[in-house]
């Protein structure tokens, strides 16, 4: 075997291990869905929106108390990380990526202010103002705009047929939730402010991920990973929460009182799966590029709908089933793609 059949090997192997990274992501942030959803009704959540509700009003208590469940998703997906770095003995690694702040730490840190206080908040707001449904469909727009930035940034190749893949399952997530959103349309009287999260969350998460491949480009993906959520927790825990405390708001008694272990259960379990899901999201980027990774980790929308029937048992509708057939399509015709011409990802 010469040397070209081997690189050539070598190249079909390290697509596919990309590929398989971005479809667990997709399982993982399926799965999130399931405690992402039951926190809303958990104490101290559900008694904290009825007591701010009470002296601000609805709006306000959903987005005051959607940034204390963002801050606590953050903060478990943190540890769920720091036990991954150590399992993996790459505590050495992280240390070294976070002193080398200007070549690559400040694109994780810039990343985490989209993909946080942008992107997550986003989507618990759109799910709190209009509903799940919705929040679901902003979502997955976020690969156009990722693959879109990461094109124009840094030359990002995108062949026909990838772009042709992640349409068809943009179209197939629309359609799983289509039922949904048409039904929240037609209820009438619906805040903008829930379009507004809905544009955050597509926007940040596909902001956030054209950013990460940048630092990808001299960084290891766990430790990078590590440090997007650190610049996170940051920005939650030492400047907005303490922020809206000083405003009068009630986040810290509130905050302890989550030490209940249903609550406590529930906040894990969040955190592992969206700790996962990002692990995964941000090992398929060096290996097939941030346009492939977000367009296959849009299956998430498929396996949320297959999870929530699952485990609260809700009847899928036809727009669900052809939904997924497209998702289905659209991820079989990036897995066949040629990858002869992906021997490097960037275009110059």
């Amino acid at each position: 075997m010469d040397l070209k059949t081997l690189k050539k090997q070598e190249n079909k192997r390290k697509i596919s291990k990309g590929y398989m990274w971005a479809l667990f992501c997709a399982v993982f942030w399926g799965l999130w869905y399931l405690p992402g959803t039951v926190v809303w009704v958990l104490n101290p959540f559900d008694e904290m929106y009825a007591a701010i509700a009470k002296a601000s009003g609805d709006g306000m208590s959903l987005v005051v108390t959607a940034v204390l469940i963002t801050a606590f998703n953050a903060l478990t997906v943190m540890l769920a990380l720091m036990v991954w770095n150590g399992v993996l003995g790459k505590y050495g690694e992280l240390g070294r990526t976070l002193r080398e702040f200007h070549p690559c730490s400040k694109w994780f840190f810039l990343a985490s202010i989209f993909g946080g206080p942008i992107a997550i908040l986003g989507s618990f707001i759109a799910m709190g103002f209009i509903g799940g449904a919705f929040a679901a469909v902003a979502g997955l727009l976020y690969p156009v705009i990722g693959s879109i930035l990461a094109y124009y940034w840094y030359g990002e190749k995108i062949s026909k047929r990838a772009i042709i893949g992640i349409g068809i399952i943009v179209l197939g997530g629309i359609s799983i939730y289509g039922g949904g959103v048409l039904t929240e349309l037609s209820s009438g009287n619906i805040p903008w402010i829930g379009y507004l999260g809905g544009l955050m969350a597509a926007a940040g998460w596909g902001i956030e991920g054209a950013i990460a491949g940048k630092g990808l480009d001299i960084a290891e993906p766990d430790a990078g990973l590590t440090l997007r959520f650190l610049g996170e927790n940051i920005i939650w825990w030492v400047i907005i929460v303490p922020i809206l405390a000083i405003l009068g708001f009630p986040m810290y008694s509130f905050a302890f009182q989550v030490f209940e272990p249903l609550t406590l259960l529930v906040l894990v379990f969040a955190g592992i799966t969206f700790g996962f899901c990002y692990v995964t999201w941000y090992k398929s980027f060096p290996l097939i590029g941030v346009g492939r990774g977000q367009g296959i980790g849009n299956l998430y929308g498929f396996c949320a709908v297959i999870f929530i029937f699952l485990f609260f048992g809700d009847m899928p509708e036809w727009t669900i089933i052809l939904g997924g057939l497209l998702c289905i399509i659209g991820s079989f015709i990036m897995f066949t793609e040629d990858t002869s011409a992906l021997e490097t990802l960037r275009g110059e």
